[in-house]
């Protein structure tokens, strides 16, 4: 009894537990929206994520509709955030002044500001950049990168 009972519990929580992707490069383990976007992550691919343009990590934003590419350059304690198109390459500028980056370990919250390329559109900008301490740490981050395009709020996850 003991033990078929212990088989349930581990079959009921590996339900729980979903896909991982696993790659040689830095991925997203699961693509995750507060979106309400029409696409959803059962329209988009479900592939590993390859290093980003800038040689960060990727994550999607509405079901692959749009990518976030997360850098950190530890010697100027500063995060960066590209906002990409649904190829994960192409620069995608947004009209918003921030976005939020939280990192579970060790946790912070990072207001990232926007720092338009050249090629971004006046009010627009797929670079967002903020300084934090912690952010000096040499370590494989995780975390949470949220924002809002046209009222609509996105969130996606992220691991290095």
């Amino acid at each position: 009894m003991k033990v078929s009972m212990s088989v349930a519990v581990l079959v009921s929580v590996l339900g729980f537990v979903g896909c991982k992707q696993e790659s040689a490069s830095p991925s997203l383990t699961a693509p995750s929206t507060t979106s309400t976007v029409e696409e959803t992550a059962t329209t988009h691919k479900h592939v590993g994520h390859g290093s980003g343009p800038h040689d960060g990590t990727i994550a999607d934003w509405g079901g692959g509709k749009y990518h976030v590419e997360f850098t950190v350059d530890h010697d100027k304690q500063e995060g960066t955030v590209y906002v990409l198109g649904s190829d994960e390459k192409t620069p995608t500028p947004i009209a918003t002044e921030s976005i939020e980056l939280s990192i579970s370990k060790p946790m912070m919250q990072v207001t990232l500001k926007a720092v338009p390329q050249e090629s971004d559109p006046a009010g627009k900008a797929s670079r967002f950049v903020g300084n934090h301490e912690k952010l000096g740490v040499v370590q494989e981050y995780s975390g949470t990168i949220s924002g809002i395009i046209e009222d609509t709020p996105y969130s996606g996850d992220f691991k290095e």
